[in-house]
């Protein structure tokens, strides 16, 4: 792969750079307890040939302050994994939205699908998967104190920022909402009591413009306020040849503005406003080919057709029997025969990725010292929607598609938010007591169009023929038999293929062949969830070296549903009257079935139009944590700690789910078949930390239980929401077969279904003042238990799933590997400095696609960031180059089963951003 062969490149040019860095202990990027800017890293030490007194603790650069546990403490005295990267080092790495925190911290990957409204965040391997809005995020996001409602919301210029923390582990006491496997708290720069602006406009490659600015005024002496903007615009990397367009472009721009009120000393509120917008087509993918999915490690026993080893036909040549029918329906060929990361693609004609998304709100923080005891109160309120156009087929056949409008695919959430935290101390400052409480309300509501193509029909129906006899198939002909149907009609002498069932099973195909054009008329799912919480956080000093924390949480989640379903698929239920007698009869089953299946696909069906649904669950949970931790002297923190973290269950907003499409009867719907159940995890954590003012270095080494896991994977056809749990029995392959009822458990055997243990290592170093470096190491062995099941009733696992069992999770590589280096060198006497930074993510061999089919392997790869300038005199000006991407690796964010052509194993696959470069030119006053 490119990507291998970049590998020896890209390692032999950072050697040097990297020198310092390399010999320090491994480490996250966590390491930025220090500041980077040179005129932040002053320490004691011979300046301009003076001598320097160090600072003191209170004003020491070295010391970063977070509120990883609800009050202000210092990074290196908080007993928890938490990564702490300031806003300099974000300026640097160019982080513009929480996708590229990758490159700065190894325990955290973002990526994003078939629609950035619902990017996918994973800390130590752990995320929710796929685009279904009804999931909740595993990693929660919050900015400023306030949270969003998924993390793909953030997936947006974010503006100047103060600092990020990313808290590793389940956050199942404090932290506003609670989240299974971490969270990613986001501080923006706040106003100060100074007058000030600044400015930057960057050029970059693929015409990217991007310009920012901002204003910062004292009104008086208790009031200040800023205004902050950034737009953005940038040309796609996708070609699409077919329309004449780009795609996975970027127009985008925010506006915040804020006020800061300080009456007293003692009294602080704080007022954000902020307003964005994106007017973009995303998310084009393109055929894997052999250069990203090595022909050996195809999945056995999965195939519909026997392909050779390495030096085979790729995946969509003409050995496959679906790809002659492909091509003989129009698609275009080049994009069947081109590399994987060839960014020309071949949609429908006529068909658009295009969408909008706006995403604003309101929200207020108050902190008020009462002396012994400190209110915090934050409020919030947001609102956020998204529509979406696409080729849901991703083929120049035309299958499957969403129209690009606000009737179309379209989310939008609204949310109000209210935390409210009182800490103080009692007994002698021996009890750092903290209780709070926090309400959510959410109102999410999804629309959909999802509508079979023009061509859908014939294409169906060349699959019936090639499971019958490939030798009839005819895409020429609108049922794809033509002539060829008499070759069922007269066979056996006239008494027809199937016998007397042979008028039924010809009716059928007739009635999918015009299955056209059919589908949703918009659905429309509404649901209402509300959130409440009280909580205590206390740190008991046993000694003045020993300390005890225990947090305590009580949530109680109550979730609404209303669905209403519109469709205008009136083939469906006509092939549902013919076959259904059929379906009794063993030889012909499997073909009745199929054609069923075909017609109803997703259960798009007329039967629907005009129902309405509505269902409602709640959930009551206990979670909290336990922390021991010992600190022999102020540089040095040993703890372990046990934690327990909770995600809401929920409703699959998806009609495919309501039943199997053959089975379906709109008279006995459940709307229980859309519920999914709430996600926990039991985790224990060991970890030390020792902090100096050159030099940090942090362990952590953890192991986290997960139940009812919540996993959603695209089958080929549909989504997929499954709960996953292991039994403790052995299932004698149960859990590994196509059968969808083997392998079920006695519900008092059900065991956690996914176990991530490992460690992570972090290390800071800056030898001298001009210099900083940081290295990163993950291990992260995540992985599905061997018996698995599907909730924690006991219930077999699904077929489609049935490679789990025992394998690494999807997007979880086991180790990650980061570091940077950052050079701020005086130029001469002049005022001026340089400024050199580079830092880099290698990332070992991990599945792309969450049914961890082996055709979907992305093999390890290094990611390589610079930035060269220089500044004036306090830093007033800068001119900096930069690169991302530098030597524009090849890799995937991750690779699917293209739709309604996956049971001849054919991908395709969401690529990661080419190389891209530039120029900044910035000031300040």
């Amino acid at each position: 792969m490119k990507s291998v062969l970049h590998y020896s490149t890209a390692t032999n040019a950072l050697a040097c750079a990297l020198a310092c860095a390399l010999v320090c202990v491994p480490s996250l990027a966590a390491a930025q307890q220090a500041p980077t800017g040179q005129d932040s890293l002053a320490q004691g030490g011979d300046v301009d040939g003076e001598e320097q007194e160090p600072e003191s603790p209170e004003n020491d650069p070295f010391t970063i302050v977070v509120t990883a546990q609800g009050r202000e403490q210092s990074l290196a005295d908080v007993p928890i994994a938490v990564t702490a990267i300031s806003g300099d080092m974000l300026a640097q790495s160019g982080t513009n939205d929480i996708r590229e925190l990758n490159q700065v911290a190894p325990s955290l990957l973002v990526s994003s699908t078939g629609n950035e409204a619902n990017g996918s965040a994973r800390i130590r391997g752990i995320g929710t998967v796929g685009d279904n809005p009804g999931l909740e995020s595993s990693v929660a996001v919050f900015v400023d104190g306030v949270y969003r409602s998924r993390s793909g919301n953030a997936l947006s210029e974010l503006g100047p920022i103060d600092r990020v923390e990313i808290l590793r582990g389940p956050q199942g006491t404090l932290g506003g909402r609670n989240s299974s496997a971490g969270l990613i708290n986001i501080y923006t720069a706040p106003p100060e009591f100074d007058f000030s602006g600044y400015g930057a406009f960057t050029y970059g490659n693929y015409d990217a413009i991007r310009v920012e600015g901002g204003i910062n005024v004292p009104i008086g002496e208790t009031i200040a306020a800023r205004v902050d903007g950034v737009y953005f615009e940038r040309d796609g990397f996708y070609n699409d040849l077919t329309n004449g367009v780009d795609v996975n472009n970027r127009d985008r721009y925010l506006v915040r503005a804020q006020a800061l009120f300080e009456p007293t000393p003692d009294i602080s509120f704080r007022l954000v406003g902020d307003y964005s917008k994106k007017d973009e087509a995303c998310c084009a993918a393109t055929f894997v080919q052999a250069d990203f999915a090595p022909l050996s490690r195809v999945s056995p026993g999965l195939d519909s057709f026997v392909r050779p080893l390495p030096g085979a036909p790729s995946l969509t040549s003409n050995a496959n029997p679906i790809i002659p029918i492909l091509r003989a329906l129009g698609q275009n060929p080049d994009g069947l025969t081109q590399s994987t990361f060839d960014r020309d693609i071949y949609p429908t004609a006529g068909r658009s990725y295009e969408g909008e998304t706006e995403d604003y709100g309101i929200s207020g923080e108050l902190n008020w010292d009462f002396g012994n005891v400190s209110l915090t109160s934050i409020t919030g309120y947001r609102e956020y929607s998204n529509f979406q156009g696409s080729d849901t087929d991703y083929t120049t056949v035309d299958l499957l598609y969403r129209a690009p409008t606000e009737f179309g695919l379209a989310r939008a959430f609204e949310t109000f938010t209210q935390e409210i935290r009182l800490n103080g101390t009692l007994f002698n400052d021996r009890l750092d007591w903290l209780v709070g409480g926090y309400y959510a309300n959410e109102d999410l509501r999804v629309q959909d169009n999802l509508r079979f193509g023009t061509q859908y029909g014939t294409f169906a129906n060349c699959r019936i023929a090639l499971a019958i006899n490939p030798a009839l198939a005819n895409p020429g002909a609108a049922d794809c038999f033509g002539a060829n149907i008499n070759a069922l009609r007269f066979a056996n002498g006239g008494a027809g293929a199937f016998g007397p069932a042979t008028p039924l099973i010809i009716g059928a195909i007739g009635n999918l062949a015009q299955v056209r054009d059919r589908g949703s008329t918009g659905e429309v799912y509404n649901q209402q969830s509300d959130n409440f919480a009280l909580f205590t956080h206390n740190i008991v000093h046993l000694t003045d070296q020993l300390d005890l924390t225990l947090g305590l949480r009580y949530t109680s989640e109550t979730k609404d549903l209303d669905a209403t379903f519109g469709n205008d698929n009136v083939f469906c239920p006509r092939n549902r009257a013919l076959l259904s007698p059929l379906l009794g009869n063993a030889a012909l089953a499997g073909l009745a079935g199929g054609l069923l299946a075909l017609s109803c696909q997703g259960n798009s069906t007329s039967e629907l139009d005009g129902v309405s649904l509505s269902d409602s669950r709640d959930e009551d949970e206990f979670t909290g944590t336990a922390v021991l931790s010992y600190q022999p002297n102020p540089d040095m923190l040993f703890y372990a700690s046990y934690s327990r973290g909770y995600k809401a269950g929920g409703f699959n907003l998806d009609r495919s789910a309501l039943a199997n499409p053959v089975l379906f009867n709109v008279n006995t719907l459940n709307p229980a078949a859309l519920q999914f159940e709430e996600e926990t995890v039991d985790a224990y954590e060991v970890g030390f930390k020792y902090s100096t003012r050159p030099f940090t270095v942090s362990v952590a080494a953890f192991r986290q239980e997960f139940s009812n896991f919540q996993l959603n994977t695209f089958n080929g056809s549909v989504f997929l929401v499954q709960n996953i749990n292991a039994c403790g029995t052995d299932l004698a392959g149960g859990d590994r077969d196509a059968s969808p009822t083997t392998g079920s458990c006695n519900p008092d055997d059900v065991q956690p279904g996914v176990t991530a243990q490992g460690f992570e290592l972090e290390t800071s170093i800056s030898p001298i003042r001009d210099i900083m470096a940081t290295v990163g190491l993950t291990y992260a062995d995540t992985k599905y238990e061997n018996d698995l099941i599907g909730n924690d009733s006991g219930a077999p696992l699904d077929p489609a799933l049935r490679l789990l069992p025992g394998d690494n999770l999807s997007n979880a590589p086991e180790l990650t590997y980061t570091a940077s280096f950052s050079w701020t060198p005086p130029l001469g006497n002049s005022g001026l400095s340089g400024l050199f930074f580079v830092n880099t993510r290698v990332t070992d061999d991990y599945n792309t696609g969450s049914d961890l089919l082996f055709g979907k392997e992305q093999d390890s790869y290094i990611i390589v960031n610079g930035r060269v300038g220089v500044s004036g005199p306090d830093r007033a000006w800068s001119i900096e180059a930069w690169a991302s991407n530098i030597f524009d690796v090849d890799y995937t964010q991750v690779a699917f089963n293209t739709p309604f052509v996956a049971p001849q194993q054919v991908f395709s696959t969401f690529l990661a951003e080419p190389r891209t470069y530039g120029l900044t030119v910035r000031g300040s006053f």
